[in-house]
């Protein structure tokens, strides 16, 4: 191990600023996908940000200098002024992506107008390897075939694609399959969301921490393979299971005694998690640590975006390992991971619970239990 390779790890302060923040631009949406955290509608919502509340939130992330800025929904295709909230974002020189629903809605002219408006990343969802599980997961027959149709004009526009896919019990058996099918479309990310209890979304959907386990690496296996990087939501353990499986431990990482340290090690090194690096802005402004943790700790309408993710006692606890509870609390991988705090809160209404679906047993609780043994 070399001590000198620590200033190759990034250096961020999260509790001055987000790595990334997300606008909820809309709940609207045409689908009615049955794990929705937004519980999405047709119709636009009462109190969503008007035009001139959005172009402000705009150049408050702007001005803050965040890194990465996403507009998602419900689908954002349902405000009519989307190209001018993109030509803004274009104009200030955020880097940005957009995550629009797969419906009608979603034309290739459209594409075009929001190319020519601004736009270089969109992320799509793909959450099944053929029409019938993802069909029936979003809740419109014939969704399969518009992705695979999108998908294909998105990268022939030359656009940026991002895949995300929310893995819970219909498709754990299809990640292999998911994996292989989206390698034709040339992405530059596959953003695997895990399954959290909330909005239409239920506890019988999500896997169990055996099932989450065998399904993270499996998708070590899929990023050593070199095909595009791969990201998880909801399921910062990861970061362990890539640590372990370069047999590196937490110390090291932290110590900065690492070789040349690789791209999936920089990305476990990052830690991002709710509230923590990240900040989730909802339809109507309610500023809270993620969208699968619907708490606010401020409002945009009448509050400082930065001085909400900065200040408010939400936030900072968040954003304190040491504080954390049950096994997560004691665990040596605390500060890159700490569990899904959505996930902990979902399942046991503690924000600062351990995450029930991390199947690892950190070494303090396995030394204690094996000195209990010895005493017994």
């Amino acid at each position: 191990m070399c001590p000198s390779a620590a200033p190759n790890l990034p250096q961020f302060r999260y509790a001055e600023r987000p790595y990334i923040a997300i606008w909820e631009v809309t709940r609207a949406c045409d689908l009615a996908c049955v794990h929705c955290r937004a519980s999405a509608e047709s119709k636009r919502y009462p109190g969503e940000l008007n035009t001139q509340q959005a172009l402000n939130l705009i150049n408050q992330v702007a001005d803050w200098s965040v890194p990465l800025f996403v507009m998602t929904g419900g689908d954002p295709l349902k405000r009519d002024d989307l190209p001018l909230l993109v030509r803004e974002c274009s104009k200030r020189g955020m880097n940005f992506a957009l995550a629009p629903s797969i419906t009608p809605l979603l034309t290739k002219e459209r594409l075009i107008e929001l190319k020519k408006a601004g736009v270089h990343r969109i992320s799509l969802s793909l959450d099944g390897s053929d029409a019938p599980s993802f069909d029936n997961f979003r809740g419109v027959p014939g969704t399969f075939d518009r992705f695979m149709e999108v998908a294909q004009t998105i990268r022939e526009l030359d656009i940026k694609l991002q895949i995300n896919t929310t893995i819970g019990r219909h498709n754990k058996f299809q990640v292999w399959e998911i994996a292989q099918l989206i390698r034709k479309f040339s992405i530059d990310l596959w953003s695997v969301f895990f399954l959290v209890p909330t909005g239409r979304a239920t506890k019988d959907q999500a896997l169990n921490a055996k099932e989450t386990e065998a399904v993270l690496n499996q998708l070590y296996d899929i990023l050593s393979q070199g095909w595009y990087d791969v990201k998880t939501t909801e399921a910062h353990h990861f970061r362990r299971i890539i640590l372990q499986r370069n047999e590196v431990t937490a110390g090291e990482l932290e110590r900065g005694e690492v070789m040349n340290p690789s791209t999936s090690l920089l990305r476990a090194a990052r830690g991002v998690s709710d509230g923590r690096g990240f900040v989730f802005i909802s339809h109507t402004g309610d500023v809270c640590p993620s969208g699968f943790l619907p708490i606010p700790g401020g409002n945009v309408k009448t509050d400082s975006l930065a001085r909400v993710y900065q200040e408010s006692p939400l936030f900072k606890m968040l954003r304190e390992p040491d504080k954390l509870q049950g096994k997560c609390g004691q665990c040596e991988y605390r500060q890159i991971c700490g569990g899904s705090r959505a996930r902990g809160f979902a399942m046991s209404g503690s924000i600062m619970g351990a995450d029930p679906f991390c199947a690892y047993q950190p070494v303090a609780l396995r030394e204690k239990k094996n000195l209990t043994k010895a005493q017994a």
